[in-house]
Order: structure tokens, then C-alpha cells, then sequence
């Protein structure tokens, strides 16, 4: 799955545009290497995304295409 459309629906940003823009400006890592919007992303990954002054890193568990919002914080676990 597109690394972009992973965020978007584990909820980990809230819009697939604004995963966009953050891939770009090279705010987002996986497995410690700057990511594009295209890259893809399995379970194992590691991601860390940052966000001003704090950064958030997750671990993926699963990939899935579509979930619920309840479900969608099972796609990843904090580090």
C-alpha cells in the first residue's frame, strides 16, 4: 500500500492530501529513510512522522485498504 493512503486510513493524518504534503517536505521516515508519498509501506514498517516539535513513531501491524474508525489504531502500535 501507497505509504500516503496508509496514513490517511490508520487515522495517523487525518487527510491523504496533507500525507502528501508532509512526504514531500520530508517529515515522514520509514525505517529511518526519508519517504516518498509512493512508497510502500508493509507490516514491520517502521514510521515516524513529525509534527512541529514532536515526532510520532509507529510500528505497522496491518495493512488493510479500508476500516472503521474504531478498528484503524489496530493497523499500528506507538513506539
Amino acid at each position: 500500500m501507497r505509504l500516503d493512503k496508509f496514513l490517511k486510513v490508520s487515522r495517523l493524518i487525518k487527510r491523504r492530501t496533507v500525507a502528501n504534503e508532509a512526504c514531500d517536505a520530508g517529515r515522514v521516515t520509514i525505517n529511518g529513510k526519508p519517504a516518498k508519498a509512493s512508497a510502500s509501506v508493509k507490516a514491520g514498517d517502521i514510521i515516524e512522522i513529525g509534527f512541529g516539535t514532536k515526532a510520532v513513531k509507529v510500528e505497522v501491524v496491518d495493512v488493510q485498504e479500508t476500516t472503521k474508525k474504531e478498528e484503524a489504531k489496530e493497523l499500528f502500535r506507538y513506539l
